[in-house]
């Protein structure tokens, strides 16, 4: 039974201030001193005034600097605060950025809140991925009931023939790259979504300066790619500011052709290096006997520039490359082309994890982790 004339209260948690001075602990206890300041606490009506003054004083200054705090947050921070997620569309979505960019999307705002669009025909991966949509960029009312039906807020633009194809057929460029564009301008600017369109370093030109390239500068493309992309750029300007359309967009290196230094049928040796990092431990590690000498070769893949130009189209349709070989040629001529490590694989085990398809995939991981780009 409780004593009489004793107060059972809960244990505070650490660090609570306590100013009263009568809380008891399972019995009657002198006042005790505040553990973080040290002092006594009020015993007088006057220091308990004074007391309340100084929380108050504290409290308004800790208040200023939560709503300080929070403004500089607000103004800094570039996440977006939403009554619900954005539901988002993709068009072109099955080209180099479109599923890149869902999955990030899908992970940041559900699988059910982005929806991929194009005129291909999805692979199961895809499909499984999250929802998929046929829609033709030239098909305004298709594209239109999605918007509607799906209660879209988000659009990503990707749908274009890029500068090869483009070049090949100008007219058709013409239509997907500009018609398609003004369509999705309109709808944009009809269901009052927030638009993203890629531009990219095509949309400059021979006489843009190179080192560095400013936002704002002479744009005189050479390629009608390049020419649909500032005419994007500046279709976006202007909806911005005659109707408020909040549109978005950043120019993109990577569309161009690659250049290699080498022959395409130079074969040379190569290897992952998780792969080579790991036989460093294991060979290391190994039980001095089982080693039958100090050196080995250590081998895991071999391919040609043609070979690995491949192996990226299956995941890089659009991926150009050009063979200009150089001094370096010389030196890779003089260079094995497979080694032989079949002593290492014997003695202690060696064996590679990674092959050529794989070590393209992870190197496009990685690149899309570290660098924001998008292979798909």
């Amino acid at each position: 039974a409780e004593p009489a004339g004793q107060t059972i209260l809960p244990r505070p948690h650490a660090g609570a201030r306590i100013y009263p001075d009568r809380i008891v602990y399972g019995r009657n206890l002198p006042p005790r001193p505040c553990l973080s300041c040290r002092r006594r606490p009020p015993t007088s009506r006057a220091e308990s005034a004074e007391m309340l003054s100084l929380s108050r004083s504290i409290g308004r200054r800790c208040l200023s600097r939560f709503r300080q705090s929070a403004h500089h947050r607000s103004c800094s921070s570039t996440a977006v605060v939403d009554q619900e997620p954005p539901k988002i569309l993709i068009t072109g979505g099955l080209g180099q950025l479109g599923r890149g960019l869902a999955s990030r999307l899908r992970a940041r705002y559900g699988r059910s809140s982005v929806i991929l669009t194009d005129i291909l025909k999805p692979t199961a991966g895809v499909v499984k991925d999250g929802p998929y949509r046929f829609a033709d960029i030239l098909d305004f009312k298709l594209l239109q009931e999605m918007i509607v039906n799906e209660r879209i807020t988000w659009m990503f633009h990707f749908s274009a023939l890029l500068s090869a194809v483009g070049e090949q057929n100008t007219a058709l460029a013409l239509r997907v790259n500009i018609e398609g564009l003004h369509n999705v301008m309109e709808l944009a600017k009809q269901y009052d979504l927030r638009l993203f369109v890629p531009s990219t370093i095509g949309a400059f030109g021979p006489t843009s300066p190179r080192n560095p390239t400013p936002d704002l500068t002479v744009q005189k493309p050479s390629t009608i790619y390049g020419v649909s992309k500032v005419h994007a750029e500046l279709m976006g300007e202007y909806y911005h500011r005659k109707f408020g359309l909040d549109f978005r967009c950043l120019r993109l290196p990577g569309n161009r052709a690659y250049k290699c230094y080498l022959r395409e049928d130079t074969r040379l040796p190569m290897i992952y290096i998780d792969d080579c990092l790991r036989a460093m431990v294991e060979v290391m590690e190994c039980d001095p006997r089982l080693l039958k000498q100090r050196v080995y070769n250590l081998q895991a893949i071999s391919f040609t520039p043609a070979e690995l130009a491949k192996e990226i189209r299956r995941h890089m349709s659009n991926f150009q490359i050009t063979y200009e070989p150089d001094f370096r040629q010389q030196i890779a001529d003089t260079w094995p082309q497979v080694l032989d490590d079949s002593r290492a694989r014997a003695d202690w085990g060696w064996k590679h994890l990674v092959d050529t398809p794989d070590l393209v995939e992870l190197m496009l991981q990685y690149l899309s982790h570290h660098y924001e780009f998008n292979a798909g």
